[in-house]
């Protein structure tokens, strides 16, 4: 072991390094020890994203907490009305306010309580919010799967989904702002000031370019001025922007094809051909 300086560690001509030994094995002592503590009892808010059936009384419940984590959960849903969990409570991108307990070790959480937060007032009961509902929901879940304390991203959710609530009407284009909109959030927003006419966008590299990229994944001239024009669309003025039935569902299919391209994994979704139907001329 190396000698140090008797000015180290007081007196004497020659010392080791046995204290540091001795606090190193304590510190790992203890790390073992915090490994193996019991759960601890966790409140939060969250956002239903998916619920998967797990036999005739348990469900497993895909979160996104208010800090921006993705939480998968286990819950024992009741059947009698006493129960204090029902199954009503989880449907998709309903905001809850959730308890369970937390095994830092564990892919999946036991629910213990849960209750809505921000009750609705039309989203579920409109029929067409509610579709779009439920496609943003798949989307999202996909969209978001690798996302660990993104708080900005749970904050845009929860405005956006009580403007879409609050809104008196079923805006037809909401889905298309929120998807372009929410690319900004987990790191693949298009980049927009080197934009000229005539452009080309480069779905890949997310920028617009002055000559067709070495590759099939670009937007021609017509439809990069258009996803320009995307871009600066927001809830209040897209009800300004007219599109057509086969324009609008163009504009879908081009931006799930951008999230195939960034978010690995993002399949084709179960629910697109309900949002391809739902809003016919």
């Amino acid at each position: 072991m190396k000698k140090v300086s008797n000015n180290f560690f007081g007196r004497g001509e020659k010392r080791y390094y046995f204290p540091f030994i001795l606090l190193s094995l304590l510190n790992l002592q203890c790390a073992n020890h915090n490994l193996n503590k019991p759960s601890v009892l966790t409140k939060t808010n969250a956002i239903v994203l998916r619920t998967i059936k797990l036999g005739d009384h348990k469900t497993i419940v895909d979160f996104l907490t208010c800090a921006g984590e993705r939480l998968s959960c286990v819950v024992c849903i009741g059947r009698t009305p006493q129960s204090r969990v029902k199954h009503f409570l989880f449907l998709p991108l309903t905001q809850m306010e959730i308890e369970y307990d937390h095994r830092r070790s564990a892919a999946l959480q036991r629910l213990k309580d849960a209750h809505i937060a921000v009750p609705y007032t039309t989203l579920t009961s409109d029929a067409v919010k509610l579709s779009t509902a439920l496609f943003l929901a798949e989307f999202i879940h996909y969209a978001t799967i690798a996302e660990q304390q993104n708080k900005p991203l749970y904050d845009y959710m929860v405005n956006s989904l009580l403007w879409l609530d609050g809104s008196p009407t079923a805006a037809p284009n909401f889905h298309i702002v929120f998807m372009m909109r929410l690319s900004r959030f987990i790191g693949f927003f298009p980049l927009t000031d080197d934009y000229a006419s005539g452009d080309y966008f480069d779905l890949r590299q997310a920028r617009f370019v002055d000559s067709v990229p070495q590759h099939s994944d670009y937007l021609d001239k017509a439809d990069s001025a258009d996803m320009l024009t995307l871009m600066r669309m927001d809830y209040n003025t897209m009800h300004l922007f007219r599109m057509s039935h086969d324009e609008r569902n163009r504009i879908t299919d081009i931006i799930l094809s951008y999230y195939r391209l960034h978010v690995p994994g993002f399949p084709e979704l179960k629910s697109i051909d309900v949002m391809r139907e739902i809003w016919r001329n």
